[in-house]
């Protein structure tokens, strides 16, 4: 499908992708992926692509933010809800040039890399598990 074929989502259409993404995993996989907290935004905000080294907006399309399960312990529990940023416009933009994916498989692909996070993969676990680039 083109982007011709697609309008560009919303926000809350983003998440609804999202979420549908996570309620489509493996029930221990939903498991593991307990609370988390899925935001949208337009774009990273300036902190963190500064820490990150990022020059552009256009560079980040996702981001998690918490404890890896794999860090996790009695002893060493997370205290936060663990995050995952979706930003959309870096998505839309991609999805723009783009004529293999559409917008909904770019938006559960960035879901998907950025809760590998959460459950302790690294982005070469990814690679070797979901294939493709990330």
């Amino acid at each position: 499908m083109s982007v011709l074929d697609e309008t560009a989502p919303t926000a809350d259409a983003m998440l609804d992708i999202a979420t549908a993404c996570l309620e489509r995993l493996p029930k221990h996989m939903r498991d593991a992926a307990g609370d988390i907290r899925i935001i949208v935004s337009d774009y990273a905000e300036e902190a963190i692509l500064r820490d990150m080294k990022i020059p552009n907006a256009l560079g980040l399309s996702g981001l998690y933010v918490g404890v890896p399960l794999t860090h996790e312990s009695v002893t060493y529990p997370s205290m936060n809800r663990p995050l995952i940023y979706l930003y959309r416009m870096p998505m839309l933009m991609e999805w723009a040039v783009r004529e293999d994916a559409t917008i909904t498989e770019m938006v559960e692909h960035v879901f998907i890399h950025e809760l590998g996070h959460h459950f302790g993969w690294s982005d070469e676990d990814m690679h070797r598990t979901l294939g493709g680039e990330d």
